[in-house]
């Protein structure tokens, strides 16, 4: 299998910080893969909130996620505290890709870089809906 080549954008619009639990951690002593995707879901959510919306009510309709990639640079230990980058990138009709870029805070050290596809959904019917253009406005906002 071909090795997944992602290139970062030049900004970002959101950052938080997550620490790196005991429970994030696996028996190789780093931090496990699937729990990469729990700290982007965290970091995801919280990005949500920082627009004033929860991902299940973003003006009348909700997110789902459709796919995701993840690049792997480096390990992350327990105790450690991670800065999660994220800037909202490739709109389509129904979402919009987020993109991340996960580094330990103390040393800038690398650790992932992806993206995560969202995808809007009619929370009645559960089929994809249009992004609302309120929230399409603010986000196209957020990248100037």
């Amino acid at each position: 299998m071909a090795r997944i080549v992602f290139e970062l954008p030049a900004k970002f619009s959101f950052a938080t910080e997550l620490q790196v639990y005991i429970s994030h951690v696996n028996q190789g002593g780093h931090l496990d893969n699937a729990q990469l995707l729990s700290l982007v879901s965290e970091a995801r959510l919280r990005f949500f909130q920082s627009l004033g919306y929860a991902e299940a009510d973003v003006e009348g309709v909700s997110t789902v996620v459709g796919d995701m990639v993840a690049q792997y640079k480096s390990e992350a230990f327990h105790g450690e505290t991670l800065r999660v980058e994220m800037v909202p990138a490739d709109f389509n009709k129904y979402g919009f890709d987020l993109v991340f870029h996960m580094t330990e805070k103390s040393q800038g050290r690398e650790v992932a870089r992806g993206k995560t596809g969202v995808v809007f959904i009619d929370r009645a019917t559960r089929k994809v809906a249009p992004i609302p253009k309120v929230i399409a406005e603010r986000l196209h906002t957020a990248l100037a």
